[in-house]
């Protein structure tokens, strides 16, 4: 699978443009804030409905404008698409496929596939365990789009859940103040309560779906990810993937993790009242990296870091194109980052690939291993050498 055409209509910086790509590597050079990552940002967002750079989409629409369009003529095998993104901050976004038939934005998903290689991976390894969250989740959406809607799913219902936890913390508090109508707050509680025993079972069931996928695929990444750190670092392994539960066991079946999640819940209730939010699920979780024996976060060096990163998107790029659809490769900005030797060890695993888009301030950051269509980026034009 490759991308045939980028346009891109007041997305960031681009009041217009239109790129033609090739298979094989394509190199976007020029000065920092130029516009290069602009365009891989917009590849990516066909893939995932989100930026690598921003929590919003509100950065992502050229100042002055009320809306974004990114387009892109997509080839895999003898089948061609042409799918297209409106971003309309504040309102709901719109896409198309093939110009006619509009469907909901995450309809879209599964027809761009990318793996995107930035500075901000260092945040895999040393962030918080958000990120690792993020990664798991974008990943099995690429793997099976579908999740896209159980993730929309556990979303709506962990907020409905935390909103009556709230409404329940609060009433509890209000029946505790002197002067205060004990018997109305108590009724307000148990009504309360009472709405959050149903929450509890569609939080459990599809929190139960979202895990099983979770751990499903950190078993599949966990050998590619120690063969990529090896290949990134000889000798320096092995690195082991351990998913860290917040609602503890032993359960891998969906059935047996909605049990599970149900007799955390129960556990938990007494303290999440307290509070109001919800204390066990997997908004809750985190994938332990390990190095050795040791934790990579807080232990590993800064280089060692980045390879763990590089290795967990290698080993993704490779699970991908095992399951029958290889992803773009975009590598942005990313060999700045690195050491001549992980640079070109980096290099020569993604040269074959299908696609690869990278960006780079100068020429000399792109390895000569990396040979293919040149463009120049500098005051909103892009420019094909």
């Amino acid at each position: 699978m490759h991308v045939t055409h980028l346009s891109l209509a007041d997305f960031r910086s681009y009041a217009r443009v239109e790129v033609p790509l090739d298979p094989g590597v394509t190199a976007f050079v020029g000065p920092n804030g130029q516009g290069k990552t602009n365009l891989v940002e917009a590849v990516g967002y066909l893939a995932t409905l989100g930026s690598h750079r921003v929590a919003s989409d509100a950065p992502l629409v050229r100042m002055g404008a009320d809306r974004a369009v990114i387009r892109a003529q997509v080839k895999q095998g003898e089948r061609q698409q042409l799918v297209e993104l409106e971003l309309n901050p504040g309102r709901a976004n719109r896409a198309r496929v093939n110009r006619s038939s509009q469907v909901r934005p995450r309809d879209v998903l599964g027809i761009v596939r990318t793996v995107l290689f930035a500075p901000e991976d260092l945040a895999l390894v040393k962030g918080d365990p958000g990120e690792r969250r993020r990664f798991l989740d974008e990943l099995i959406t690429a793997r099976s789009p579908r999740m896209a809607g159980v993730r929309s799913d556990y979303e709506r219902v962990l907020k409905q859940r935390n909103t009556l936890l709230k409404t329940a913390a609060l009433a509890r508090r209000h029946g505790g103040r002197r002067g205060a109508p004990p018997a109305r707050a108590d009724s307000s509680v148990g009504a309360d309560l009472s709405t959050l025993d149903v929450w509890d079972q569609h939080f459990a069931r599809v929190g139960a779906e979202l895990l099983a996928q979770r751990l499903d695929l950190v078993a599949a990444i966990q050998p590619l990810a120690d063969k990529a750190y090896e290949q990134l670092a000889p000798g320096g392994g092995p690195v082991a993937l351990e998913y860290k539960p917040s609602a503890p066991g032993e359960a891998h079946t969906r059935d047996d993790l909605f049990e599970q999640l149900m007799a955390a819940l129960a556990e938990a209730r007494k303290q999440e009242i307290e509070r109001g939010v919800t204390l066990v699920g997997p908004h809750r979780d985190d994938l332990l990296l390990k190095l050795g024996q040791l934790p990579a976060k807080g232990y590993a060096s800064h280089g060692e870091s980045w390879s763990y990163a590089l290795a967990l998107r290698l080993a993704s790029y490779d699970l991908l194109r095992a399951e029958g659809n290889e992803p773009v490769l975009v590598l942005d900005d990313v060999f700045a980052e690195l050491d001549a030797r992980r640079r070109e060890r980096l290099a020569e695993l993604v040269a074959p690939g299908e696609q690869v888009l990278v960006t780079a301030a100068v020429d000399d950051d792109v390895p000569h291993v990396l040979t293919g269509a040149r463009y120049t980026v500098s005051g909103g034009t892009v420019e094909r050498v």
